[in-house]
């Protein structure tokens, strides 16, 4: 399996038409851009959010030229410490344009089955996945590339169910 770098991922935002859509199943993530803010955060000191200012401006840049950038975080509740950081930082990212709903665990249809082995993924137009893959340690090592139709197919499927049943951030209480 060939991996791109999360660099060679983020250049397919300047190539979609349309929605860019993650798939966020992960209750933790260490990404290592936010190992210092994350810790700020969990020591209830104020956090630097410079680390995601490049993010933001591509997310205002697309999103003020009529595409979409959406996720769906499916979690456990009760949350995690990060996941309960993640939601307590979202509002930047929907300041900037992103469009975010959460999901319980516990409210996922009982038949539904993960595409791609139940990892985090991007869906580029409907057409063109980026599939998150991992570590040991949860850091990401790079994303598989997939535009099979019957694989795609089936992540447009499971996106279009569970953004169905997800909760847009503003109504989320965790």
């Amino acid at each position: 399996m060939k991996l791109i770098t999360s660099a060679e991922r983020n250049q397919l935002f300047e190539q979609f038409a349309h929605d860019a859509f993650h798939l966020e199943l992960r209750d933790d993530y260490s990404v290592p851009d936010e190992d210092g803010p994350y810790a700020s955060w969990l020591r209830g000191e104020p956090v630097d959010t410079s680390y995601m200012e490049s993010w933001l401006r591509m997310v205002e840049r697309v999103t003020g030229e009529g595409k979409s950038v959406r996720r769906v975080r499916v979690v456990t509740e009760p949350h995690t410490p990060y996941i309960q950081w993640e939601h307590e930082t979202t509002p930047i990212n929907e300041t900037a344009g992103e469009a975010i709903r959460w999901l319980s665990r516990h409210r996922l249809p009982g038949e539904i089955t993960f595409p791609c082995e139940g990892n985090d993924w991007w869906l580029f137009d409907g057409r063109l996945l980026a599939v998150g893959h991992f570590d040991e340690h949860g850091r990401v090592i790079g994303s598989e590339l997939i535009d099979a139709p019957a694989v795609v197919a089936e992540c447009v499927r499971v996106r279009d169910l569970l953004w169905d049943l997800a909760t847009p951030h503003s109504e989320y209480k965790p």
